[in-house]
């Protein structure tokens, strides 16, 4: 990790790394963190420094007309993402729709209009929030997206979330949550708590395209975002 002369934060996060770093080479007890922690330390010093590593125009450009898993046969359109490449609020979903695959933007169906209903009620707008999916391209027939594609795509997401630094993620669905909180969860078991995803808080609750089915979970949805409300900056 390079210090940052402009940014105390930056700077004190880097030397405790290297405290870490030295005293697990002196041998000392519970001074060894795994490098993932590493990790996350480099990551949370690089967003409080300003630094953004790459845009997502750029990560977009390298994403190119991906042929990193097989579902690029049957799509129409690969769905990156859209909104504010500075937003405080991210709302990650599992995969294109059918209107999405059309258009190539996320969240434009019957779910992706439930889902501006929850922004606006946030009092937010689709331009100030960003949002995006696990993969980018539309699965056969909607079904879940299976593993090979969420490894081929996962790390485009995790480039993305670098790239904006949001405070808060919004993980919409099971394959979302499992995703980002790298772990099999049920979403009804996690919903309404904050987790931690490289410093940034997650939020998981259910899909739009599941409130669709089942209405009257909307109310646990209106009550896990305003958690989110409560504590994000005016």
């Amino acid at each position: 990790m390079q210090k940052s002369l402009n940014n105390p934060v930056a700077a004190v996060i880097e030397d405790f790394s290297n405290t870490l770093r030295f005293m697990a080479r002196c041998g000392c007890k519970g001074y060894d963190p795994s490098e993932r922690t590493y990790r996350i330390l480099e990551d949370w010093a690089s967003a409080k420094s300003g630094c953004r590593s790459e845009t997502l125009e750029q990560i977009r450009n390298d994403l190119g007309d991906c042929r990193r898993c097989k579902l690029w046969k049957g799509r129409t359109n690969i769905v990156f993402g859209t909104g504010n490449p500075d937003a405080q609020l991210v709302f990650v979903g599992e995969g294109p729709g059918y209107d999405e695959d059309r258009q190539g933007e996320p969240f434009v169906g019957r779910a992706g209009q439930l889902l501006t209903k929850i922004i606006e009620a946030m009092k937010l707008s689709r331009d100030q929030i960003y949002i995006c999916n696990v993969i980018k391209c539309r699965p056969p027939e909607n079904r879940n997206p299976q593993p090979d594609e969420i490894k081929a795509c996962f790390p485009f997401l995790k480039r993305q979330l670098d790239s904006i630094s949001p405070d808060f993620i919004c993980a919409l669905g099971s394959v979302a949550a499992n995703a980002l909180l790298e772990k099999e969860v049920f979403i009804s078991r996690v919903r309404g708590r904050f987790f931690d995803y490289k410093g940034i808080k997650v939020m998981p609750t259910y899909h739009p395209a599941y409130l669709l089915r089942n209405p009257v979970k909307k109310k646990d949805v209106w009550e896990d975002v305003q958690k989110i409300m409560k504590i994000m900056d005016p």
